[in-house]
């Protein structure tokens, strides 16, 4: 018999900007209260909206680095993202701790988590480009580029990996996530 505390499984929801990662976090959240948000660190203006997040500056962030806060940390987008150490005291204890991760870090992230899988969260190309223009982020050139990374492949070496549409009705993607979640039953 293990004395181990129990730890969730670390679940990183990637996908292409626009596709509504936040928008299927908050749902899972909602619909299985044991799944926890990680928060992120990125140097991002706090007014820029979106997910919730701490928002530092680039020295901020160094800072940050230097004191080894992060367990991973990246660039992406002009931007910098840290995932702090502390989300292993999210994971004691909870069902899995739901984390937006860039496709980049994902084999490394494979490496430092113990139980750790990924929602590839998709959407058709107009549904992106709608959404995109729509939270009025970034300049019709920015749109394109990122619109142009969409359909950019999960790197390969991934173990544990579910795809899911979030092209038209939330609550469907958020059913979708749940499903692909569930343990397999014997």
């Amino acid at each position: 018999m293990s004395t181990a505390p129990h730890k969730g499984p670390v679940i990183a929801v990637v996908g292409p900007s626009g596709v509504g990662k936040d928008s299927v976090m908050s749902g899972l959240a909602v619909a299985n209260p044991g799944l926890r948000c990680l928060r992120r660190v990125i140097t991002r203006a706090p007014e820029a909206g979106g997910e919730d997040y701490q928002a530092v500056n680039d020295a901020e962030f160094d800072a940050l680095v230097r004191a080894d806060v992060f367990v991973l940390h990246w660039g992406a987008h002009g931007l910098r993202y840290g995932i702090p150490r502390d989300i292993e005291k999210l994971r004691a204890g909870a069902e899995g701790v739901l984390v937006n991760l860039s496709r980049g870090v994902l084999l490394q992230a494979q490496e430092v988590f113990d139980d750790f899988r990924v929602i590839s969260v998709t959407a058709r190309p107009e549904v992106l480009a709608g959404r995109l223009a729509g939270r009025g982020r970034e300049s019709a050139t920015e749109v394109q580029r990122r619109l142009a990374r969409a359909a950019k492949p999960l790197p390969a070496g991934l173990r544990q990996v579910a795809t899911v549409d979030n092209s038209g009705d939330l609550c469907t993607a958020v059913r979708a996530a749940q499903d692909a979640l569930q343990p397999e039953r014997a």
